[in-house]
């Protein structure tokens, strides 16, 4: 084959390989979901997958900007059988209440590719910030997921259930923090 039809082909073979690979992708990836965010603050995510790494001091910056909005805090993994489990619980709970209570994820001791695939896998629509050595919850004496934080508008922190988060859990505390 001579050099031109050589480039020809090539160009063909990498336009079929691309099209074939790009074939069906009509869904937007998480990244390019907005956040259903109650409220806004300059460290608050826009997007679901955004994930910002965080630490301890710039969460603390984070809820001191959310305060004046119920928050409730979910800290999760991608690799947890009872995170797994739960979200579907947090994400109905948004879709109900995530206009007047913010909801956000704290993504621990994973990597952020199985944080995007689970959040995009669950269809979850609030914001994560990602702390991949537990640092966030170190400081608050919480060493592994799940666990769920609910912070009433003043941002006095009203209840901490460690473990899997049950729909009644989440009701009672839901009604103490949003009335």
């Amino acid at each position: 084959m001579t050099r031109p039809r050589l480039r020809v082909a090539a160009a063909l073979l990498a336009a079929v390989t691309l099209a074939a690979c790009t074939r069906g992708e009509t869904t937007p990836s998480a990244s390019d979901t907005a956040a259903t965010n109650a409220t806004t603050a300059p460290l608050l995510p826009a997007t679901v997958d955004a994930l910002p790494t965080m630490d301890p001091q710039g969460f603390d910056d984070l809820l001191a900007q959310l305060r004046g909005t119920p928050l409730i805090v979910n800290f999760w993994a991608s690799w947890c059988l009872p995170c797994k489990e739960e979200t579907p619980l947090l994400v109905h709970a948004h879709r109900l209440h995530g206009r007047r209570v913010q909801f956000l994820g704290v993504d621990i001791l994973d990597s952020r590719e199985g944080a995007t695939r689970f959040l995009s896998e669950q269809g979850v629509g609030y914001p994560s910030v990602f702390d991949p050595g537990n640092a966030i919850g170190i400081s608050r004496d919480l060493f592994a997921p799940p666990v769920t934080l609910f912070y009433a508008a003043d941002g006095t922190l009203v209840a901490t259930v460690p473990g899997q988060l049950s729909a009644r859990d989440l009701r009672v505390n839901l009604q103490a923090i949003a009335g």
